[in-house]
């Protein structure tokens, strides 16, 4: 099979596979620019994002994405990042401090959004509005009202956005699915998902202080609330309310678009979530201790509904099932444990027998370079759109995965359980939980579609 898929063959691929599924209209998923220079029939992108995804990004185009793409252009608000990123990459990009003049450039394809959380939304939205295709890191948003937003701006202005939800594409974890969907677990009533670090002793309780001057700090805070530069603020960012959700949102996604995936569910019904600061020594907001947990109702896979649950440690690594970032199914047969490492299948005994003797086996994986090829065969999922009606981890995927972190936050953040009504995507009969479904803007920005 050629797998090189050139500028051209991308464009007439894209829209015959979206063709009746309401993702294109009258127009094409890009707009028919002239090269630059040439008769280049490469995809060309922008690259919105300077940091170590930006990085690995470029690891991934030098070694595995040679024929398919170039990346064209680069905007970031550290000025330091972008020299550095701009002279690795051998083609020599534009670059743009403000990522819209990026998106002015009209013989961009698509852009890469791989800013801090709290920019994806916006990003995306301002990128859909400018008639680019979309690949967006995870999650969507920093909040749930923001990833509704962007899926709104995806339909209105008939863009494709693929989400960095790479698992998707591991044999391990497609032979995973493939285990749930068949039923041989029995009947599936607990998933349990965890991530362990040891960031112990924390990073400490710097002071505020002027921001280094290759930073603009007032566009990287963006729409969030102004504040002083902290350097944890900065460069651990995911750990405050106002740029991330903590590990159980911003790494804990891939737990949860596989469990979202496999178990045929978009959405819980209810959430809950407990935990503190207790080990690190930090001005950390989000707990360095956390445990979370997600109901599910009836569904095609538990037909009487099932309990997610979701575990984060800060301060001790100590693995869970020999890994640090996995999760198992229970079912009334047996238990799947997968990881990126591989899985294996446990059976219950029942009556003196092991239900599923045969069934149980031991897989496992070298870690090697998968990471980097499952990345590459995303992006190649946005050039190529899969051949079919859909890609696989669309931005209602992103969407989906994104929210049960987002709920077991709010849930810990209120200090109760609360209720979904994932139709309207509100929170039922508590307005204090509610309103941290969305987030005021700092003007003048705005989350406008």
């Amino acid at each position: 099979m050629n797998n090189k898929w050139s500028r051209r063959t991308f464009l007439a691929g894209t829209s015959s596979a979206f063709v009746g599924t309401g993702l294109i209209g009258q127009h094409t998923l890009f707009a028919q620019h002239a090269p630059k220079s040439g008769g280049n029939n490469r995809v060309r992108l922008g690259m919105i994002g300077c940091g170590i995804r930006a990085c690995n990004m470029q690891h991934v185009f030098h070694n595995y994405i040679t024929n398919e793409a170039d990346i064209t252009a680069l905007a970031d608000v550290n000025s330091e990042r972008l020299g550095t990123l701009h002279k690795n990459l051998g083609s020599r990009p534009d670059t743009y401090s403000d990522f819209r003049k990026l998106l002015d450039d009209k013989s961009i394809d698509a852009v890469i959004i791989a800013t801090p959380g709290h920019w994806h939304a916006l990003a995306a939205i301002h990128a859909c509005q400018a008639g680019k295709d979309v690949y967006l890191e995870k999650p969507v948003a920093s909040r749930i009202g923001e990833g509704r937003a962007v899926i709104n701006a995806a339909r209105k202005y008939n863009r494709v956005i693929q989400i960095g939800t790479q698992q998707r594409m591991r044999e391990t974890y497609q032979k995973a699915y493939d285990i749930v969907q068949s039923g041989v677990l029995g009947d599936i009533s607990h998933v349990h998902a965890w991530d362990l670090q040891y960031f112990y002793p924390g990073p400490g309780r710097p002071a505020d202080t002027t921001p280094p001057s290759e930073l603009d700090w007032d566009t990287w805070i963006g729409p969030s609330p102004a504040v002083p530069y902290n350097i944890n603020r900065y460069k651990n960012h995911y750990w405050f309310f106002d740029y991330g959700g903590g590990w159980q949102v911003d790494w804990a996604v891939h737990h949860y678009d596989f469990v979202n995936w496999a178990m045929g569910v978009t959405s819980p019904v209810a959430a809950n979530g407990t935990g503190g600061t207790y080990v690190l020594d930090s001005n950390w907001q989000w707990p360095d201790t956390y445990d979370g947990c997600c109901e599910y109702g009836p569904g095609p896979i538990a037909n009487k509904g099932f309990l997610m649950t979701f575990t984060y440690r800060g301060g001790n690594a100590r693995l869970i099932e020999g890994t640090a970032h996995g999760k198992s199914f229970h079912g009334s047969n047996g238990t799947l444990v997968v990881s990126r490492q591989g899985y294996s299948l446990y059976s219950e005994t029942r009556n003196g027998k092991k239900v599923m003797e045969e069934q149980c086996q031991d897989v496992s994986h070298t870690m090697g370079d998968l990471h980097f090829r499952a990345t590459a065969d995303r992006l190649r999922g946005l050039f190529k759109m899969m051949h079919k009606r859909e890609t696989i981890g669309t931005i209602e995927d992103g969407h989906y995965a994104s929210n049960p972190g987002h709920l077991m936050n709010i849930a810990w953040r209120v200090g109760r359980r609360i209720r979904w009504d994932a139709e309207k995507e509100e929170i039922i009969g508590d307005p204090e939980a509610n309103a941290l479904v969305t987030k005021e803007y700092r003007k003048p920005w705005a989350l406008e579609v």
